[in-house]
């Protein structure tokens, strides 16, 4: 219940990150929310990816969430950046 909390004040009313956040529990929180837009079977491009991320938040950096959902081992990219997949 403590992450709903914190992801409800990080969203907008279409359910879209509004803020990128300084708390490492909360950015936990919204990447997992954002992780969970990924089917887990599913191979995604690139470009896919991008689109999905670009829809999901209003500030304008789907290349930090990107970066940040494979740091943290939530989105699998291969070597060439070609194919993602999410991480169960």
């Amino acid at each position: 219940m403590e992450e709903q909390r914190a992801l409800s004040a990080l969203l907008d009313a279409q359910g879209r990150l509004k803020v990128w956040p300084k708390k490492q529990a909360r950015k936990l929180a919204a990447l997992r929310y954002l992780a969970g837009m990924f089917d887990a079977d599913r191979v995604y491009s690139e470009r896919e990816v991008n689109a999905l991320l670009d829809k999901a938040h209003t500030f304008g950096d789907l290349f930090l969430l990107r970066r940040a959902l494979i740091e943290a081992g939530l989105l699998a990219r291969d070597a060439h950046g070609r194919e993602y997949r999410r991480n169960s």
